[in-house]
């Protein structure tokens, strides 16, 4: 409790005491008040402010609907569960009976046709449902899937939607997975969550293991096999910011936390792999970096993912024996991983810490890869076999696992042990005290039917430590600063990158990094010669897409190419940093909230104008989405970046202005066979029309004469310290900027098409 019950009814407190009870309780009363449950032969009804949740018992066929009637997602046509044992099909529910209730909560019996039994409890919230279905028999392995009719249009599943199938578009479209999740390399980002925006409605299973997925015309499933339970299923109703309030609170509820990211993710950062691919030491590095710095790139952190370890071995092995050329070169490779944590090869990295040194007096943040597998002879691996810390067979022996590297089968770190964790974090250590800042995590083909939360727990670990994570690999939660997806190569298909980019921030992860501007593959030249002139409009148009996502990456150097590639480059990198501090504020807004506020999905906002459904695919490619409420992004960017010079670009209800040259339009049209020249961003000012940017370390307020009365909050780079602007204008031409707090007036002027001040951090504005 807020105050000492012991004092409750004597001294000064006694009154707001028990004003405190007497609202918590008038608020529970009203909560139950406000859900009302009809018991029939037939039927169970829920009423909710919110919903209405209609069950008939023969078949548990459900379906949910709003207050005035309107079906938001229909039942299925025979049965909403099924339920197997072991290897058998399941079977569908047959009858239901009510057990008990309380005024948020049901407990029911369910029986198939074939006679299994289960428990289904269902838990009532303002947005929400929460269901957990528990077979009668304990023993053994169920299969568990809950089901509604068919609803459209469907998005999310991260990277299950941009990989296979040949599919063309984000939605969901005959969606149907048995397991989800493949895990060869390139699913490594995997959430469930469904939402279907024009229905007002989403889904989740919360298990990390064997799910299955039926998203058709007629089926909307979700389940799992090979469970002694389904813990915790939930359907989700309301808006897009009710549900994604809801889907966060059950993240957090369910031990799938979404953390606060740290803003220096968000900058300008640089890949050595991109750059240098395997060829990387002290020297190498260095010179790179430089480059890029006296080219004026705004790097704010950098990647070593790989290559620092030690590369070779001395003469003699630890027991003295003299080594020959094959037992040195087998010796090395035992080194040749993250996991030789704090190793560092002599000859090319002699000075590590004086190396990351180096980097930390240009304010960069230093990074280098991470991995749970542990090769086996390790410098490590054999205290991790003596206590038991590695994942092991059905027989209790540690196994070992096939992964895409290290090349040799690895022992993977056991992360359902929380003493595991606890060592590998430990070892970790190893790299921060030469000064590391954080890690990119990337284990990657691992054996497909692992649970898809393997790492999460270390990720969680090092965050809550304050420690900078680059995730790639993650269940449902958000144990990391940013996330990036898979290996995005000019050789693969250019489409997959803004639909991965999309579907991450669907399925609750708005902080996406897409990859390393040009790919790994030009550093080693495996593109040839007769691509340059395709290579140079790539490496452009993908630097101007990925400015406009929140995080951006270099490494292969644009100045390699020609002046052009290099000063376009360079323009889409100094865009990214200026909007940076306006899409870190969305990050923080959006850990708050549950909103995926750094890219929002215009069907997300605009769930009810059918052209924000058009075109969003492999034949239109048009990719557009929100950075906050004021920012509309629309790069070109697909397969045929190299040839196309115009878009349709849609721009929904409201007023906006091209941020480049500041003319204005209004919005419900497409803008037909939009011109876009290799030279331009598209990028497009509205909503509230405030943005904070950042030029030469400072913050700017920038207000676009679009919207003339709205509020808005900022979230400084601590990610707490904020500041509210109110805007009320009558007359752009008079337009005043005033601090809140003293009534002083703050400098403006016109630039770049908006009244700008400057913003200093914790200070409150008035715009009049």
């Amino acid at each position: 409790m807020l105050c000492d019950l012991k004092r409750i009814f004597s001294g000064p407190m006694t009154y707001w005491c028990v004003a405190l009870l007497a609202g918590l309780l008038f608020q529970q009363c009203r909560s139950a008040e406000e859900i009302s449950l009809v018991d029939s032969d037939d039927k169970v009804v829920v009423n909710t402010p919110t919903y209405t949740f209609e069950l008939e018992k023969a078949g548990f066929r459900y379906q949910f609907s709003r207050p005035d009637g309107t079906t938001i997602a229909p039942a299925h046509t025979s049965s909403g569960l099924q339920i197997g044992q072991g290897e058998q099909e399941a079977e569908a529910v047959a009858t239901t009976q009510l057990l008990s209730s309380t005024a948020d909560q049901l407990t029911l019996e369910v029986t198939t046709t074939g006679g299994q039994k289960a428990t289904v409890a269902i838990a009532m919230m303002p947005h929400a449902i929460k269901l957990e279905v528990t077979p009668a028999e304990a023993s053994g392995e169920h299969s568990i899937i809950l089901r509604t009719g068919g609803l459209a249009p469907a998005f999310g599943m991260a990277d299950n939607a941009a990989y296979g199938d040949g599919r063309g578009d984000l939605v969901l479209n005959n969606f149907v997975r048995d397991p989800l999740v493949r895990n060869n390399g390139s699913d490594r980002m995997i959430s469930n969550f469904t939402i279907f925006p024009q229905a007002g409605f989403a889904e989740v299973n919360m298990e990390p293991e064997h799910k299955v997925i039926r998203i058709t015309d007629t089926e909307n499933a979700q389940g799992s096999r090979g469970v002694s339970k389904l813990p915790a299923f939930y359907y989700f109703v309301g808006d897009a910011k009710e549900i994604y309030a809801a889907f966060l609170d059950a993240r957090n509820r369910e031990g799938y936390p979404v953390y606060k990211p740290k803003s220096a993710w968000f900058g300008v950062g640089w890949e050595a792999f991109g750059a240098l691919a395997w060829n990387t030491n002290s020297k190498s590095v260095k010179e790179n970096i430089d480059q890029y710095l006296d080219y004026g790139y705004p790097l704010r952190w950098m990647v070593v993912g790989s290559g620092f370890w030690p590369r070779g071995v001395g003469e003699f092995d630890e027991h003295g024996t003299p080594y020959t050329s094959e037992t040195k070169s087998e010796a090395a490779k035992k080194l040749q991983a993250t996991t030789s944590f704090g190793m560092w090869d002599p000859e090319i990295y002699p000075d590590p810490k004086g190396f990351i040194d180096y980097f930390h007096q240009k304010d960069l943040i230093f990074t280098i890869g991470l991995r749970i597998g542990f090769i086996p002879g390790g410098p490590f691996t054999d205290e991790g076999l003596e206590k038991g810390y590695f994942l092991t067979d059905e027989n209790g022996t540690a196994e070992l696992q096939k992964v895409g590297f290290p090349r040799v089968p690895v022992y993977l770190l056991n992360s359902r042990k929380s003493e595991a964790v606890d060592w590998y974090v430990n070892l970790c250590k190893k790299w921060l005290d030469y000064g590391v800042d954080g890690f990119k995590e990337d284990l990657f083909h691992w054996p497909k039917m692992l649970p898809d939360d393997l790492i999460d727990p270390v990720n969680r670990k090092l965050m809550d430590q304050g420690v900078y994570i680059m995730g790639r690999n993650n269940y449902l939660g958000s144990p990391a600063d940013i996330h990036r997806y898979d290996d995005f190569n000019y050789n693969q298909d250019q489409d997959r990158g803004p639909i991965n980019g999309l579907a991450y921030a669907y399925s609750g992860f708005p902080n996406v990094y897409p990859d390393i501007v040009g790919g790994t593959g030009l550093a080693t030249g495996r593109f040839g010669e007769e691509s340059r002139e395709k290579l140079r409009i790539y490496l452009i148009r993908y630097a101007q897409f990925a400015a406009l996502n929140p995080s951006m990456a270099f490494g292969f150097g644009p100045w390699n190419f020609d002046e052009e590639v290099n000063r376009l480059c360079l323009q889409a990198a100094h865009l990214h940093d200026r909007l940076v501090p306006h899409i870190y504020s969305n990050a923080v807004r959006a850990t708050e909230t549950g909103f995926p506020y750094p890219m929002t999905p215009l069907p997300l906002v605009y769930p009810d104008d059918a052209q924000v459904y058009e075109g969003i695919d492999t034949t239109n490619h048009r990719y557009e989405w929100l950075i906050g409420e004021s920012l509309l992004a629309a790069p070109l960017f697909g397969n045929d970046y190299d040839r196309a010079e115009s878009r349709n670009i849609y721009l929904p209800a409201g007023q906006w202005m091209d941020y480049d040259n500041g003319q204005f339009y209004e919005g419900g049209k497409m803008l037909k066979n939009f011109p876009i020249p290799l030279s331009k961003v598209p990028l497009f000012v509205g909503g509230t029309g405030f943005v904070v940017e950042r030029e030469n370390g400072v913050l700017f307020g920038r207000l676009y004469p679009i919207n003339p009365k709205s509020e808005t909050t900022f979230w400084h780079t601590d990610g707490t310290t904020q500041s509210e602007i109110s805007i009320d204008v009558k007359d752009w031409e008079a337009l005043q900027v005033t601090n809140a707090a003293s009534g002083d007036k703050v400098e403006v002027e016109l630039v770049r098409h908006a009244y700008q001040f400057r913003l200093e951090p914790g200070q409150n504005y008035r715009i009049r």
